[in-house]
């Protein structure tokens, strides 16, 4: 199968599928029933083998868990990565109030997380029934993440928080899809308000080109995120809090119980939708 095959089927099956869209049965609101939350992807490749992933196993980077490709998967070739991008209503909605996420927000994060997996599946069987082994990351019984240390694997993790032994952003960077920002999302071609999915595989596709070399390319520094932030967990000097940040994601789940989520450095920021800024020499 090649890159436009899959590319093509995942469009089709993302504008389609009914998990993409908010059920009756899910809505927070009346206002909330069929709403779209996901537009279809851009992506990102890398080879297993780029020596990158082991950069990653630095304290500095995500840590001494971190798994490589071959590790995962012990005949893997490439990684596939992909940035499913929210759609402007669900972009809009988070814009308008400077406090509380809005319903359409938490929708696309938590139901919205929920079909991300979906089109991780969606293209492990179509690789699958073209021959292909697939391995998920964040869906196998190995795959663990972790917020604050003291976790029992201190040995291994190095005290490390907030971190997990795949990451979605660093595996979006190498593969390709953008640079990160000072909230420490990713920012994409299509701006940073979205999610990431990835997979790796026993197919050979041909990596996308890195269009930088700093891992804040893409990122201008120019404080929006900070002044946007309702937790004051992002600063200029020191970049995110991960704590503050995590304390205010759970007043909001004390509100909505079944939903948690905020969002809002992702909105009303000049990277919501796009690159802000291409650095040139």
């Amino acid at each position: 199968m090649t890159k436009e095959e899959l590319e093509r089927k995942v469009e089709v099956f993302v504008n389609a599928s009914p998990m993409n869209y908010v059920s009756e049965e899910e809505a927070l609101a009346p206002d909330c029933i069929g709403l779209k939350m996901y537009e279809p992807p851009i992506w990102g490749y890398g080879t297993a083998d780029d020596k990158m992933f082991a950069e990653f196993q630095k304290k500095e980077a995500v840590g001494p868990q971190f798994l490589l490709p071959g590790q995962w998967l012990g005949e893997a070739k490439s990684v596939i990565s992909f940035f499913l991008p929210f759609t402007e209503q669900v972009k809009k909605s988070n814009g308008i109030l400077k406090e509380e996420p809005s319903k359409e927000w938490l929708h696309a994060r938590i139901e919205g997380q929920k079909f991300v997996m979906a089109v991780c599946r969606y293209i492990k069987e179509l690789l699958e029934a073209d021959g292909m082994q697939c391995v998920i990351p964040a869906e196998d019984s190995r795959f663990h993440s972790v917020t604050k240390s003291g976790h029992g694997q201190e040995d291994l993790w190095q005290g490390s928080s907030y971190t997990s032994n795949w990451s979605e952003r660093h595996v979006a960077y190498l593969c390709g899809l953008g640079t990160f920002g000072l909230s420490k999302g990713l920012i994409t071609e299509k701006g940073m308000a979205g999610r990431l999915g990835s997979l790796i595989v026993s197919g050979s596709f041909e990596p996308r080109k890195r269009e930088y070399t700093g891992i804040y390319d893409y990122c201008t520094r120019c404080g929006a995120c900070v002044r946007r932030c309702p937790a004051k967990a992002i600063s200029l000097e020191a970049g995110k809090d991960h704590e503050k940040c995590e304390a205010f994601l759970g007043k909001t789940k004390e509100t909505y119980k079944t939903h948690m989520g905020c969002g809002k450095c992702q909105t009303r920021v000049p990277c919501e939708s796009k690159i802000p800024l291409l650095k040139t020499e």
